[in-house]
Parts: C-alpha cells; structure tokens; sequence
C-alpha cells in the first residue's frame, strides 16, 4: 500500500510538471516562431506576461519527482542518473541557459542582446523537453537495467523510443501553451491573436496525433512490452486521451478556449498515466518493479507524511500565484507592470 502510494504520488508530480512546466516550455517555442522584434512584439510580451510569474515555481515539480525518486526509490534513481546522464545534463543547462537567458532579455536594452537572449530562451525551450523525453522513451524502451551505469550511455537515449517521446513531448509542450494562452488572449479582447493561437493549437494537435499514431509502429517494433500494456491494460487511458484530444480540437474550432484548456490537459495526462499503467510494477523494464525498489516502510511512511505537510502549504500558495496573475490585464504587461 506504502509502496503503491509513493508511486501515485510521485505521478502526480510529474503529471504536473508535464501540464505546466510543459506550457511553459511550449511558450518558448512559440517565442522562437513570433516572428521579427516589430512583428512578434506582441505575442512575446503576451507569452512574457503568462510565463513571467511562474516560470521558476513549475519546475518545483520536477524537483518534487527527482527527491521523491530518491528517497523512495533509490535503486531506480541510481540506475536512471547513472545511464541517461547525457540527456540529463542536456536537459538541466536547457533549463538554466532558458532561465538566465529569460532574465537577462527583460532587462537588456540593446537589440543584439536582446535577440541573443531570445535565441537562447527560445532554443533552449526546444530541446529540453526533447530531452526530457529522450528520458523517457529510454526508460519505457527498457534500456535502463538495474545497477549502477549497467546500460549503454549512448543508445539508452538514441534510439526510435526515444526519438518518439522526445518529439511527442516537443509537440505537446507546443499544444498546450497555445491552448492556455488562447484563453489568456481571449480574455484581453484580443480575438485575432487568439484565434492566431488558436490554429496553432489545431495544428500541433494533429501534429501530436499524427506522431502518436506512426508511433504506433515504433513502440510494436521497439519496445514491445510497452506497446502490449498500452493496448490491454492501459487501452482505456489511451482512448481517453484520444477522445480528450478531439474533444480540444472542437473546442479550439469553436473558440471555446477555457474548456479546451480543460480538455488539453486531461488528454496528457491520460496519456502520462497511461504508461505508468502500461509498465507498472515495472519500474525499470525487465530487471526491477516497484515493490523491489521501494524502500522500508520505514522511510516511505515519514515521506508521505512530509508531503502532506509540505502539500498543505505548497498548493494553496500554487493556487494563489497562478490565480493572482490568472487575473493581471495583459495590457499591463503592455505598460511595463511587474517588470
């Protein structure tokens, strides 16, 4: 109970880092396409004003999985850490060079800073989720054996999994940052940029079903007991997340840009969830699951106990730092408030 609870938990961290964390990095990759400094002037003070706010509290989520990991997990932290230590580290400079380079475009006045500094933010919004999912296509493939460094350091992470996750996960950041600031846009009275957003929404979801489907093939030929728990076990998550998927598509046509957010979310998540059910108890394909891994009741019990105290207090300022800002006009990002 101990063991399967930890690992709920630790899901629900990263289901929330993929919905925010995730538009955050999508939001970036919109900033790489806006456009010139005249032209796409608008939409980057518009993504600027979204992402302002939050764009350092998403990755306590990430964090969250990480210690979580750690702690309740150790021999899977170890394993994982020790062979995909390429695409981590990646993935991490992506994470800092974004940061300082998000930071230092707001405060630069020449240019050629600030285009360098937006080149770095936007790239760097690119990759790391191409890695973070190379990640993961290197785990769900079943590259990653117990034991310290005991899978290939190279191949555990090029490879047509993780190709696959790493362009899902490049598409899904894209779609849900253009879902969530077509309501954000919407809700200034901007409808042209929103519908602008709008079919950039459409396009990067069937972009998303369109690789989720050939993907059909790779997962059959590349990591077969993946694809046969997607289709038994976890089938119902996948159908839900296709149908959500579709649902949003709607939506979007039809401008209904909250409810789409709604919809959005729900079908990355099913698809998250999805795979945890399609490997569970599996936790390292083929060499450990997750009663295995786990630690002593001993350390699971304080930890549950920890999280909820610290759940208690995290959440609800969560709540208010995204509601605060939910509620900020976008016009006063356009006069400089909160720079």
């Amino acid at each position: 109970m101990l063991v399967d609870t930890a690992l709920a938990v630790m899901w629900i961290g990263l289901t929330c880092y993929a919905l925010f964390a995730g538009a955050d990095f999508g939001a970036g990759v919109w900033d790489l396409f806006a456009g010139g400094p005249s032209r796409g002037a608008r939409q980057r003070r518009v993504i600027e004003h979204s992402i302002g706010p939050i764009w350092e509290a998403n990755h306590v989520w990430l964090i969250f999985v990480i210690v979580l990991l750690w702690a309740c997990f150790s021999p899977v932290f170890a394993a994982v850490m020790s062979t995909l230590y390429v695409p981590l580290t990646l993935a991490a400079l992506g994470i800092i060079a974004r940061g300082a380079a998000f930071a230092f475009r707001k405060v630069s006045t020449e240019l050629w800073q600030q285009r360098l500094f937006g080149a770095s933010f936007a790239l760097s919004s690119l990759l790391t989720p191409f890695f973070l999912g190379a990640v993961a296509g290197g785990v769900a493939s079943g590259r990653v054996p117990a034991g310290l460094a005991e899978g290939d350091v190279i191949t555990s992470w090029l490879n047509p999994t993780s190709a696959l996750g790493g362009v899902l996960a490049v598409l899904t950041c894209a779609h849900l940052a253009a879902v969530y600031l077509c309501a954000d846009v919407a809700r200034e009275g901007d409808t042209e940029l929103a519908r602008a957003f709008a079919r950039r929404a459409i396009a990067t979801g069937l972009a998303c079903g369109a690789v989720a489907l050939a993907g059909i093939a790779v997962l059959h030929a590349d990591a077969p007991e993946l694809f046969h728990g997607l289709t038994h076990r976890a089938l119902p998550l996948v159908v839900l997340s296709a149908v959500s998927g579709v649902a949003g598509l709607v939506l979007l046509a039809t401008r209904h840009y909250l409810t789409a957010r709604v919809t959005a979310a729900l079908a990355v998540a099913a698809i998250l969830w999805s795979w945890g059910a399609a490997q569970y108890p599996s936790m390292l394909v083929g060499s450990l699951t997750a009663p295995q891994a786990a630690s002593h009741p001993s350390v699971l019990s304080p930890c549950l106990i920890s999280l909820a105290c610290g759940a208690a207090l995290l959440l609800p300022s969560l709540w208010l730092l995204y509601g605060t800002f939910q509620r900020t006009s976008t016009s006063e990002a356009d006069r400089g408030v909160g720079r």
